[in-house]
């Protein structure tokens, strides 16, 4: 049985001291691939270093992420952009998707236009290049639906990340039908809604699997460092809420990946 981290920031400071553990264990728990978002022009490079030294198992994408747009926005898109432009070689791992990127109103709105335009760019960029987006959203649904409806047709797909919304936002981006919602830690809480609403909304082919290491770890690892490991508490609680067995959800998922993500 192999499940696949669709999300994991593995490139964080967090792990810079035992990465090599991390993936060992993640190996060991099934994950047979991990995806890593970049997050601006500086992670770009940091990502790029732990697909070298992992081949084959580590997967790059590259994007600014809305809390990282600010005065230089369109500066780093011009140097991110740059990398869609190279060709994959031993050096430089193929890039598998435009991300991590967004809408993020959580904070403060006082980039809200640039985060609009930044988000925008990359979507053509996704239209262009044909690899899929990894979409960050908070507190900023409405803006980002009446956007990608601009696209909808020209869209390759993608993943709504971190989603832990209701029935009418589920059926809201599940409209988008070359996508998928990202699910991770959050439908293993406590207080979670996501164990009746997915079953109830979400057929279990529009699912992908995901940690955001290292946050938000799932329960039993609630307010530890989350690791790509930790996907296999996420399959379960998904096995456990839907009536089908892990290995159901292993394999529905991982299909649901290579083809959003044909690797």
């Amino acid at each position: 049985m192999t499940l696949i981290d669709t999300h994991a920031h593995l490139d964080g400071e967090e792990f810079k001291d035992d990465l090599s553990d991390v993936i060992a264990r993640a190996r060991k728990a099934g994950i047979g691939k991990i995806f890593l978002p970049a997050i601006d022009l500086k992670s770009v490079d940091t990502v790029m270093a732990v697909c070298r030294q992992h081949p084959g198992y580590a997967y790059p994408m590259v994007g600014l992420h809305p809390e990282e747009v600010h005065a230089d926005w369109r500066e780093q898109l011009r140097e991110i952009h740059h990398f869609l432009e190279q060709a994959p070689s031993d050096d430089f791992p193929s890039i598998i998707a435009i991300g991590e990127v967004g809408l993020d109103y959580y904070w403060s709105r006082e980039f809200e236009t640039e985060q609009l335009e930044a988000f925008e760019e990359q979507v053509n960029w996704s239209i262009e290049t044909r690899l899929p987006l990894m979409i960050h959203c908070r507190k900023a649904q409405n803006e980002m639906v009446k956007l990608l409806r601009r696209y909808e047709k020209e869209l390759p797909g993608g993943v709504f990340h971190c989603f832990t919304g209701n029935s009418h936002e589920a059926e809201e981006l599940l409209a988008f039908d070359k996508f998928v919602l990202g699910i991770g830690g959050v439908l293993t809480f406590k207080k979670s809604p996501l164990p009746e609403v997915l079953p109830a909304n979400v057929p279990l082919s529009r699912i992908v699997l995901e940690t955001d290491s290292p946050y938000m770890a799932p329960v039993p690892h609630r307010g530890q460092r989350n690791e790509s490991a930790f996907v296999v508490q996420v399959m379960e609680k998904l096995s456990e809420a839907y009536q089908v067995s892990p290995e159901e959800v292993a394999r529905q998922t991982t299909e649901n990946v290579e083809r959003v993500f044909h690797v």
